[in-house]
């Protein structure tokens, strides 16, 4: 076993055949690890998707945004065997260590080079421990290890007036403005509200703003959050709603769907928070909450979150 960092890499590999991927990120939620990883091809990425849940039954689920692919992971060991074209890649292995997470990645030919070099070059990555140089014919296998992230779902609503403003561009400048302090802005989902809400600015929607997060600096993202919210809204119903972790709970999930197809109160939004222990915070005021919470529940569900019920 060989350990590198992504330094010690790009120094000992400048093969035409490596190309180093961008980005990788993980984020632990108990036994479940969310990992991103941003490709350096756009569509190319697909292949790893498909085969790494045909491959290992460590992948939950997979999907690619762009160049950004995300496997919902379980920590455990997978008795892979690997197949050309047919299951040329996989996960074997993914464990939790004090603050750091170790993915062992496998793979034939091209996918095994990827396993270390193209991925180990890659922002994120503290190291790798290259254990078969992979190419060809031969199998590579490597270990990425990334720092312990978590992941923090922020809900916003109500920013805007009847004359002024918008609550989506609003909540995507605040998550420009975080990335710029060091928060890795990973994501902002529309949600779409109640469309015969009287009290309604407008289109009625709400935002979920997703950030995978250093431990120890959670409560500063709330509140530089709620800081920047209260110095640029235009509302005096301002609020965002917190969720920890990538897992939503069945009665959030419930309270967002009824969010989209009726009516709800201030009163339904803080009895629902209390119950799944989701923060809610009171920027300019308490009407806020509604929308916040409900986006919670769909953020990681963009096809309901956009859908308009008549």
């Amino acid at each position: 076993m060989e350990i590198l960092t992504p330094d010690d890499l790009k120094t000992k590999f400048k093969d035409p055949w490596i190309t180093p991927y961008k980005k990788v990120i993980t984020m632990v939620d108990d036994d479940r690890v969310e990992l991103i990883e941003y490709h350096p091809c756009v569509a190319g990425s697909e292949w790893m998707v498909y085969q790494y849940k045909r491959t290992s039954d460590l992948v939950i689920d997979s999907k690619r945004d762009g160049d950004r692919h995300t496997f919902n992971l379980k920590v455990g060991k997978a008795d892979m065997t690997l197949k050309p074209s047919f299951s040329a890649a996989g996960i074997e292995e993914v464990t939790v260590e004090g603050d750091e997470v170790k993915v062992v990645h496998a793979g034939l030919a091209g996918a095994g080079v990827g396993a270390a070099m193209c991925r180990g070059m890659a922002k994120g990555v503290k190291r790798v421990e290259l254990y078969d140089i992979g190419g060809g014919s031969k199998v590579g296998r490597a270990a990425v290890v990334t720092p312990k992230l978590q992941k923090v779902v922020i809900g916003v609503d109500d920013t805007d007036t009847k004359q002024e403003g918008a609550t989506w561009t609003l909540a995507n400048n605040i998550g420009n403005e975080l990335a710029q302090m060091g928060f890795e802005y990973l994501d902002h989902v529309t949600c779409q509200l109640y469309p015969h809400n009287p009290n309604k600015t407008q289109n009625c929607v709400a935002i979920a703003l997703v950030f995978a997060v250093e431990p120890g600096r959670r409560d500063e993202l709330i509140e530089k959050t709620r800081e920047l919210l209260k110095k640029d809204t235009l509302s005096e119903k301002t609020a965002i709603a917190v969720l920890d972790g990538f897992k939503v709970p069945k009665k959030l999930r419930e309270y967002a769907e009824k969010t989209k197809k009726s009516m709800m109160t201030v009163e339904d939004a803080e009895e629902t928070a209390k119950e799944v222990g989701v923060q809610l915070v009171q920027v300019t005021g308490a009407p806020g909450e509604i929308g916040a919470l409900a986006a919670l529940g769909l953020y990681n569900d963009l096809e309901e979150a956009v859908k308009v019920y008549y």
